[in-house]
């Protein structure tokens, strides 16, 4: 697995990983920028008609009390919105690979296993159906989780093992299905899943390290079409079912 991790972190710096880097990351600040704009005028909302309904509830002379009161609103929702970005970023990394899933595994391939015959590109909905499910169940789960997060150790646990389960669920299934139909991918996987979590850890690791995070994509895909290779060797009946070429 150590060695995995060193060749999907060694190949990140060549030129074609530099490009799909770059083009990633600018999605992902593009998405953030977005989501984080839309929470923020939401919040400013809420508490515009929170000012409005106590001015009218609580008579003329609560202006200041309120006006002060809107004020730690509006700094609670700015700090809000940081740490959201933060928690977003697993999810939002979830469906940035989704886009660029055939450039990264095609150039680990080409690289690491050029004997090998490559996988057949994911069509675009496909790719796009899986990371945007992925995305909503890592919202979904992290709102779960999200009140053990009071109890600091025990939170930061749940929260880091919920974003490991999460992607490498997610990676390894959109490298395996260049190679099989997502119900076997998705077989394979539960076959494997202890060295798939893992991985996870790996990936969790590095999605939990500021800015680094944005390059998520690159590292967890190259890691898992390592991985899938690994898996494939101890399961030959599986290869020999490797799906058929599709079409976008």
């Amino acid at each position: 697995m150590i060695d995995a991790a060193v060749k999907a972190l060694t190949q990140m710096f060549t030129p074609p990983f530099r490009s799909v880097l770059w083009r990633s990351i600018g999605l992902a600040l593009v998405m953030i920028v977005l989501i984080g704009f839309g929470l923020h005028r939401l919040l400013i909302w809420l508490a515009t008609m929170m000012e409005t309904w106590a001015g009218g509830a609580l008579g003329p002379y609560s202006d200041t009390p309120i006006w002060v009161l809107a004020k730690i609103i509006s700094i609670a929702a700015a700090l809000g919105i940081v740490v959201g970005s933060v928690f977003l970023m697993p999810a939002i990394t979830a469906l940035v690979a989704s886009f660029f899933t055939d450039e990264i595994a095609l150039e680990v391939e080409r690289v690491h296993y050029p004997s090998e015959p490559p996988g057949a590109p994911l069509p675009v909905g496909r790719a796009l159906l899986e990371g945007s499910k992925a995305a909503l169940l890592a919202v979904v789960i992290y709102l779960v989780a999200l009140p053990f997060l009071l109890f600091a150790g025990f939170g930061i646990v749940i929260f880091f093992a919920a974003t490991a389960f999460l992607l490498s669920r997610e990676y390894f299934e959109l490298a395996a299905m260049r190679f099989h139909s997502p119900a076997e991918a998705k077989q394979l996987r539960k076959a494997h899943q202890g060295t798939v979590f893992a991985a996870g850890l790996l990936i969790a690791g590095f999605v939990s390290i500021p800015v680094v995070s944005l390059a998520t994509p690159l590292f967890g895909i190259a890691l898992m079409v390592h991985v899938h290779k690994r898996v494939m060797r101890q399961q030959p009946l599986i290869a020999k079912t490797a799906r058929p070429q599709m079409s976008s």
